[in-house]
Parts: C-alpha cells; structure tokens; sequence
C-alpha cells in the first residue's frame, strides 16, 4: 500500500484556491485573487506549495466527449478471475492496468463488494460500446464477468 508522503491539514485559504482550480485549473492567482481578495503573491505561493507538496497531483483538462465524437459514456462492473487459464495468480492492480491502457477507457477505480472494478468509458455510440465490451475487454485475461450501465445524463 502507497502511503502519503505527507499529511497536511488545508486551511480555509488553501480550500478556496483549490475549489476554483478544480472548477478551472487555467484560472491565474490573479483570476483567483480577483474572485477571493486573497492577495495574488499569497495565492501563487500557495499553488506552488500544494503543487510541491503533492497535495495537487497534475493540472488537466476536461473534454466535452460529445464534440470529440464520444457522446456516449457508460459505467462497467467488472468481476475479476484471480487465475489465468494457465492457472497463474492474477491481481487486480495488473488487471486495472491492462484496462486502462485502452482508448476508450476515461477511469479504473478497484473497489470492495460484489464486484472488482468499476471502468468509466466514453465511446460514439452502443455499437461501439458493444465492441468495446465484447472485443477487447472482456478478451483480457483475468475479466470474468461485467455488468454495464449505460449514462443517461451527468449532473
């Protein structure tokens, strides 16, 4: 298990910096500043230390998926088999890895209960979702079983 480097208690100012950031991550301290009277040098200084720190972990962007010809996104439960057909262990990490690494896969998350990952993906259409499935996922050693729940609307 991965540990933190560091633990680190955020104060009021460090939380309003990082709410704005995470809304929109190309907003300058003198953006923030405008929007929270935290003074620009104070907000700089900030992200410099959360960055440091590792309390920020990357800067990125979100994608409108219907504009990139990805209007359809779903959710797949997946169950894992921790034996290939060989009989060799298999973990969940490597199975996660394997996953992530296709194109049409936005998200991993290996979670507890009835099932072993949820994988978040963004493709055209059911046709493709289908192939997505069918092909390639459900072709990788150690994927067992999936349960998948088409996105109807994201709040």
């Amino acid at each position: 298990m991965v540990r933190s480097r560091l633990i680190r208690e955020l104060d009021d100012k460090d939380q309003l910096i990082i709410n704005l950031l995470t809304e929109n991550s190309r907003l300058t301290s003198n953006d923030i500043f405008k929007q929270t009277k935290i003074p620009q040098t104070t907000v700089y200084n900030r992200i410099k230390k959360l960055d440091s720190d590792g309390v920020i972990e990357k800067f990125t962007i979100k994608l409108n998926n219907r504009l990139v010809g990805k209007g359809l996104s779903a959710y797949i439960f997946c169950t894992i088999s921790y034996r290939t057909s060989t009989g060799e262990k298999i973990s969940q990490p490597k199975v996660a890895r394997q996953i992530k690494a296709l194109t049409e896969v936005d998200e991993v998350a290996i979670v507890t209960g009835e099932t072993d990952l949820i994988i978040k993906v963004s493709v055209s259409d059911v046709e493709e979702l289908n192939s997505f499935v069918v092909k390639k996922l459900r072709n990788i050693e150690g994927v067992e079983k999936t349960i998948t729940s088409v996105v109807l609307s994201e709040v």
